[in-house]
């Protein structure tokens, strides 16, 4: 897999992607306000780079119709929803899986947006790790919100090695579910005959 990162792996121009990408667009930058009223920095952080993957697309092509498959952007969605709650540990695990589908749009933004390209497999070790960085960063914007507005925040150590091991889990089981989506794919256009070029 040395080929650099497709965009039309998870980009794509239909008018009811659109229209429901664009639905949960608006949602993510309405969650995005409200942590930003409420003085939540991690929601307020998470919304605001899903809510910068869903409008990258559409902007740089500048047609409203070419958008993120909308549900990966649902996936993506997912922490933002059931996040303020006290999930169990295979709640963490989902909410970890969604946050690497997230940085896997990442990686699509900035390949569409900079100069940056990446291989998929390094795409998977950045989801990966970006997992693990966002459940530290997590930690701490909910420290701080927990410090200055009194949300809720773990109780205990113990509590919080459960959602970093929550996320490792998640991260890992994500990048090895994208490696092998990603050799399906590749496999697939392998043996697709090439277009016939007429003159």
């Amino acid at each position: 897999m040395s080929r650099q990162l497709p965009e039309e792996w998870f980009v794509r121009d239909a008018r009811v992607n659109a229209a429901i990408s664009w639905v949960i667009t608006v949602v993510l930058a309405g969650i995005a306000v409200a942590a930003f009223l409420a003085g939540l920095l991690a929601v307020l952080a998470v919304a605001a780079v899903a809510t910068f993957v869903a409008v990258v697309p559409p902007l740089v092509a500048g047609v409203w119709t070419r958008t993120i498959s909308w549900p990966l952007l649902a996936i993506a969605a997912i922490p933002l929803v059931v996040g303020t709650g006290q999930p169990g540990f295979f709640g963490e695990v989902i909410i970890g899986l969604s946050v690497a589908t997230l940085a896997l749009l990442v990686v699509v933004a900035l390949q569409l947006v900079t100069t940056v390209r990446m291989t998929p497999n390094f795409a998977i070790a950045f989801v990966v790790i970006a997992t693990l960085a966002t459940a530290g960063f997590w930690a701490v914007g909910s420290a701080a919100s927990a410090v200055l507005v009194g949300t809720a925040f773990v109780e205990t150590n113990d509590e919080l090695m459960y959602v970093f091991t929550a996320a490792a889990v998640a991260g890992v089981g994500a990048g090895l579910v994208f490696r092998w989506y990603f050799r399906r794919l590749l496999s697939r256009e392998a043996v697709q005959p090439p277009e016939e070029v007429v003159a």
